[in-house]
């Protein structure tokens, strides 16, 4: 009996072994199963997370986007100008000197200007839109700008068709600090405007120092030109050297050009007139005639500057220019030669 007893056990064993198998697949099947799930589900809820996380980053660039200007409203003597903030195609009638030294290239700008011997390098590949004063719509509208600089306010109508117009009359920028740091407040720049004219003060007082050294205060400067049958007297914004020795310098003009020019800036005399508005020192623009030339005249010859070595003779293409590029260039050039001929 109990052999048979003990058979049947280990028959039962045998029948329970697949039952148990079966169960211990059935549950690690579902086991694997909950698993699965809950990864699927972890990896949803990831997904979400990181969704929900980017969202609000897109949206937050989009808004920056959206809130960053890309114009600004300039007031000019034509009104308020709207201009983009970040021009980057800008035809230049006027001012280049102050868009070079803020490292802003124009893409055209006038024949004129473009000859400008203190920055010419600088131009290279920019094109030239016609005359100065009159610049051609088409060639400009070729370029395609995104912002038009003029000192000419009766080109405004025609040029503001174009694209907008910023019109700065020569004059209204007194000095080289005033338009550089306008045009860098304008285009954006300011610390640019800074940086340059900090160097630009150190250069002017040191040439500013060594003339002092050896010249009189109250040695007097004229500065003229002489057109053949015309003679001008000029103040001390109008180029031809005025710039450089009233402004940079601190050079004083004769009584007579202090209470009659320096307001309107010049005035046309006559060859007799000459000894009224004449200094001490003279800076002279011809194109034509020389200080030999000056010296053999009967007028001029005549004049104590003339006499005394003190005349300073310079073409129109060096003389003209009078943006701070120029203007710096221009004071280093006469501070050299009032040293030399004090």
């Amino acid at each position: 009996m109990y052999n048979l007893h003990k058979n049947t056990s280990k028959q039962n064993h045998w029948l329970l072994f697949p039952f148990m198998l079966t169960l211990i697949l059935v549950l690690s099947a579902c086991g694997n199963s909950n698993t699965t799930v809950e990864k699927t589900g972890g990896t949803s809820n990831t997904s979400n997370t990181t969704a929900a996380t980017q969202a609000p980053t897109e949206t937050s660039q989009e808004a920056e986007s959206a809130e960053t200007p890309t114009v600004k409203t300039v007031s000019t003597v034509k009104g308020d100008v709207e201009i983009p903030v970040h021009p980057k195609r800008i035809v230049a009638e006027e001012y280049l000197g102050s868009l070079i030294a803020l490292d802003t290239i124009p893409i055209g700008a006038p024949g004129l200007t473009l000859e400008n011997m203190y920055y010419k390098e600088a131009l290279t590949g920019v094109t030239d839109t016609g005359a100065y004063g009159k610049m051609s719509p088409e060639k400009i509208i070729a370029l395609n700008p995104d912002l038009i600089i003029s000192g000419q306010a009766e080109s405004y109508e025609t040029l503001s068709k174009i694209a907008p117009t910023i019109i700065v009359p020569y004059g209204d920028l007194k000095d080289a600090h005033a338009e550089l740091t306008y045009f860098g407040e304008l285009l954006g720049k300011e610390q640019e405007a800074k940086n340059w004219l900090a160097d630009y003060d150190k250069q002017i007082a040191e040439a500013k120092a060594k003339v002092d050294k050896v010249l009189p205060a109250d040695a007097t400067f004229s500065i003229m030109e002489d057109g053949g049958k015309s003679i001008w007297v000029y103040g001390d914004n109008f180029g031809r050297g005025g710039q450089p020795i009233y402004q940079a310098l601190g050079r004083k003009p004769p009584t007579e050009v202090a209470a009659e020019i320096m307001e309107k800036q010049w005035a046309e005399i006559s060859k007799e007139a000459l000894t009224k508005y004449a200094g001490d020192y003279i800076i002279l623009t011809s194109n034509n005639l020389t200080e030999a030339d000056y010296k053999a005249d009967s007028f001029w010859g005549n004049l104590p500057a003339v006499k005394n070595g003190h005349l300073y003779v310079w073409k129109e293409e060096r003389s003209w220019y009078y943006d701070p590029i120029a203007v710096l260039t221009q004071t280093e050039e006469l501070a050299d030669w009032l040293i030399n001929n004090k």
